[in-house]
């Protein structure tokens, strides 16, 4: 893949900013249903209608920002516009695709933790909540074959997949606050694990091995800026995985939210246009208003935009690194089994016998009849509002 600034200089003549502006917001405005819909859109505009990008440098792309921590169709979003106007083209791609829905998940987080708010409103959030157990389990699934590709067919490798698992699962059903090492000491295990016998591969196995404790030594320094910080720098295998990395520091630790408004936090970064991230931003508007959410959003995602506009132009070298690939098949499977285990803990958080039908409507329409996440919490939020209006009793623990 031709990567560099320099490789798209024509294109970057006649692409004018403001352009980059409004297709981007526009992308930013209809991207409803997650990384796969933002990776049709983008394709769309980018190599089919205006041609600004080969369909081979596109995939290579796709396949480069996931090999990066953060939400990676936002990542994908900057790359694309840095194509075609550098650095700062990706910054205003990348802050045009962000906006449109941070502005309205805020919104949205107004109404829902506001002192008073509607039985209505109550309700259609109790039940796109009561869905996100189900959700979790959904987003895990959709992850397994990806990774399990990438472990490789050997039998000890597959049994470290399956261990490695096992432990982001238990980490995510029971021990919350230990998850960013788990994941990471995955990471680096199979990084060691892969490098034996292999000639200077240890020394850059213990350079990401300080890097891991750095991570870690340095995270109590500011509570809401911590959670952020790892959302989106440390979320390796797809949005959902910041559920289990906010779970227990929003709702345990600092008790930010209840549980109740946390499954609601979640749902609303699904039904929403643009990166499941941004349900960080209701987390930092519980911690702190308007103020809060915007700092959690910012650090959320200022990790995205520091990968690619610093590493663009090393994208080959990224996807050849086999410590990288080591890495991800440590912490890949770890993601997997955390996410999945994270639907413990949520289904726990359900606090009406009426969500428990709502919870199994919708296994069955996720989990066996396949349909979209969009769709089934729209569903719910239906009946929940329907049950608020009805006098049920909707308020949350």
């Amino acid at each position: 893949m031709t990567s560099e600034g320099s490789s798209g200089a024509d294109t970057n003549e006649r692409v004018p900013l403001l352009l980059i502006a409004r297709e981007w917001t526009r992308l930013g405005f209809t991207g409803f249903g997650g990384p796969p819909t933002h990776i049709i859109l983008l394709r769309r505009l980018c190599v089919d209608e205006r041609g600004w990008l080969g369909p081979e440098e596109f995939e290579d792309a796709v396949a480069t920002t996931n090999l990066l921590p953060g939400p990676a169709s936002t990542q994908l979003a900057i790359f694309c516009a840095w194509k075609l106007r550098g650095a700062l083209g990706g910054l205003i791609g990348g802050l045009c695709f962000i906006c449109p829905g941070l502005f309205l998940i805020i919104a949205l987080s107004a109404v829902l933790l506001a002192k008073h708010p509607p039985a209505m409103v109550l309700g259609a959030a109790a039940a796109a909540g009561a869905a996100v157990p189900a959700v979790a389990l959904n987003a895990a699934r959709g992850l397994v074959p990806a990774s399990w590709r990438r472990v490789g067919s050997a039998r000890a490798q597959r049994c470290r997949w399956l261990s490695y698992a096992s432990v982001g699962a238990l980490c995510g059903a029971l021990r919350g606050q230990y998850l960013v090492l788990a994941i990471l000491g995955c990471g680096v295990a199979e990084i060691f694990l892969r490098a034996r016998g292999q000639p200077g591969s240890p020394r850059s196995s213990r350079a990401v091995a300080l890097g891991v404790v750095h991570a870690t030594a340095t995270g109590g320094s500011a509570a809401l800026a911590w959670v952020a910080i790892k959302v989106g720098a440390l979320s390796y295998g797809g949005g959902f995985v910041i559920v289990p990395l906010m779970q227990h520091d929003a709702v345990a630790t600092y008790h930010w939210m209840t549980s109740s408004q946390f499954l609601s936090a979640v749902a609303l970064g699904q039904v929403t246009p643009g990166p499941v991230v941004q349900t960080v931003a209701v987390v930092g508007y519980a911690a702190a208003g308007i103020g809060g959410a915007l700092l959690a959003a910012t650090l959320a995602f200022a990790p995205s935009f520091g990968f690619i506009l610093a590493g663009a132009p090393r994208f080959d070298a990224i996807r050849a690194n086999t410590s990288v690939g080591s890495f991800l098949a440590g912490a890949g499977p770890a993601v997997v089994g955390a996410i999945a285990g994270s639907s413990i803990p949520l289904g726990l958080a359900l606090g009406h016998a009426w969500q428990i039908p709502v919870l199994a409507g919708a296994a069955l329409w996720l989990l066996v009849a396949r349909r979209g996440v969009v769709s089934c919490l729209l569903v719910a939020g239906v009946v929940g509002a329907l049950v608020g209006l009805a006098g049920v009793s909707v308020v949350g623990s």
